[in-house]
């Protein structure tokens, strides 16, 4: 009797691309940090005093790295932004400036004027009605069992993609800033609302970015936050990690302060948790790593919600990349949202199709728990829904209908493909308002769900 034995071949040398994250003092070669050393570069005060605001600061720290044509060109998107622009010493240094107009890190956090398109025409400031759902300054509380709270407005980077366009960092030429809970006095009101409302048992600790608080705060917000029987879960959450990893590593209290939230949560039988935003597997290095290991040594269990962003992770490859390397950094992939419809970065946002082939591909590549959902952020207060989950999907006229029956029963929400992605005579539908009305209307009968719950203007 003849035995065949069935072996797989190996992996070929592509596929541990993810374990190979850069290495040595990579920032040299900015000019600005030509002589900047590790301890330096490693300390977070350093980090923040250097960060990248305006457009001369752009040029005075890359200096004729890039063109002058590049300059310019920046400079014209600085003005027009509706985000301020704010770039950490780590972001700048990991920018390819041989080709920064194609640069995922760049296509974050540096608008370019040239590479602006229209906002789709149904398109609203604060597209997920935050505001609408937010019982006190600074709380949004949208899901049944869960709330957001907001205790600060500012960021160690400002993200162009930004949500809370409409209320994060300073105001801009284009859009006035809606304030949210910056006080402790503030913070004691939601606080009260959340104490009052026993089904909340889940609380995300964002804003703004909790990186920026200070280790008191956090200690003080943490163990507020504890204190109420009913809380059973916190998130903190921050993009630090992605763009300012070192923090971690030479601010000891901060990262102390954390940790004993965290014990004193497991201690209650409360799970305290951090979640972080990477969306390029470019953002990983060693720093990352080391910065990672020191939260996992601790305990802290971190979970990733990145973004689908054209020309950052928008192809399977590049995001199965990110995927691997997280995991290989101690980091679980959570979600993939859908890029929310916020105003001036259209060229940004993707189709809802190029989100569901992705997912396919990086389903099957790792473990289960290490492979992040796919997911729309509805708008119009609607939750986060599988991207899979529609009702109803236009793909000609790039109409997604989504109902969400466990948040607001009864009633449809829309997500609109970028228009520059569908073809020209669907691109010229939507520029007579009329056609755009009945196709948006006629998604929606065919989606069966009930009435619109955001008349989009």
């Amino acid at each position: 009797m003849t035995v065949t034995t069935h072996l797989k071949p190996p992996a070929a040398p592509g596929q541990f691309e993810y374990k190979k994250l850069k290495q040595g003092e990579f920032w040299r070669h900015i000019p600005a940090y030509a002589e900047i050393d590790e301890a330096t570069f490693l300390d977070h005060l350093w980090q923040q005093r250097q960060s990248v605001k305006t457009a001369d600061e752009l040029l005075a720290t890359i200096r004729d790295v890039c063109s002058a044509d590049f300059y310019r060109d920046a400079e014209r998107g600085f003005r027009q932004a509706p985000m301020a622009v704010r770039v950490s010493p780590y972001a700048i240094s990991l920018i390819d400036w041989n080709d920064p107009v194609n640069d995922p890190i760049r296509r974050q956090f540096i608008p370019l004027a040239s590479a602006s398109l229209p906002d789709h025409p149904r398109l609203t400031l604060d597209s997920l009605h935050e505001q609408q759902d937010s019982p006190v300054p600074g709380l949004v509380h949208r899901y049944v069992d869960k709330a957001l709270f907001l205790p600060l407005n500012v960021c160690p980077v400002y993200c162009r993609f930004c949500t809370r366009s409409y209320a994060i960092g300073p105001d801009t030429e284009n859009v006035d800033k809606v304030a949210l809970a910056k006080t402790p006095k503030q913070w004691q009101d939601a606080f009260q609302y959340i104490a009052g409302r026993p089904e909340l048992e889940d609380i995300v600790i964002s804003g703004g970015d909790v990186y920026q608080l200070s280790p008191k705060n956090v200690e003080f917000i943490g163990n507020s936050l504890l204190d109420i029987p009913h809380v059973r879960r916190m998130r903190f959450a921050t993009k630090g990690p992605a763009i300012m990893p070192m923090k971690l590593i030479t601010h000891a209290e901060w990262l102390d302060a954390l940790t004993t939230i965290v014990e004193r949560g497991r201690t209650l039988g409360k799970e305290v948790v951090l979640h972080t935003h990477f969306n390029a597997p470019e953002e990983i290095t060693w720093i990352t790593q080391n910065a990672m290991r020191l939260l996992f040594e601790r305990g802290i269990f971190t979970r990733n919600q990145s973004v689908l962003i054209r020309g950052v992770n928008d192809t399977p490859e590049r995001m199965q990349l990110l995927v691997k390397r997280l995991g290989h950094v101690n980091v679980h992939p959570y979600y993939v949202y859908m890029h929310d419809m916020v105003k001036g970065v259209e060229d940004l946002r993707t189709t809802i199709a190029t989100a569901i082939d992705t997912e396919k591909f990086v389903r099957g590549s790792t473990a289960g728990f290490n492979t992040p959902t796919f997911v729309c952020d509805a708008p119009g207060g609607g939750g986060k829904r599988d991207v899979h989950s529609y009702e109803y999907y236009d793909r000609e006229n790039g109409i997604a209908v989504y109902a969400a029956p466990s948040v607001k029963p009864g009633k449809a929400f829309v997500y609109f493909d970028p228009i520059d992605r569908l073809s020209p005579d669907a691109q010229s539908r939507w520029r007579v308002p009329g056609i755009a009305d009945e196709m948006i209307a006629g998604a929606i009968r065919r989606a069966g769900v009930g009435e619109q719950q955001l008349v989009l203007a």
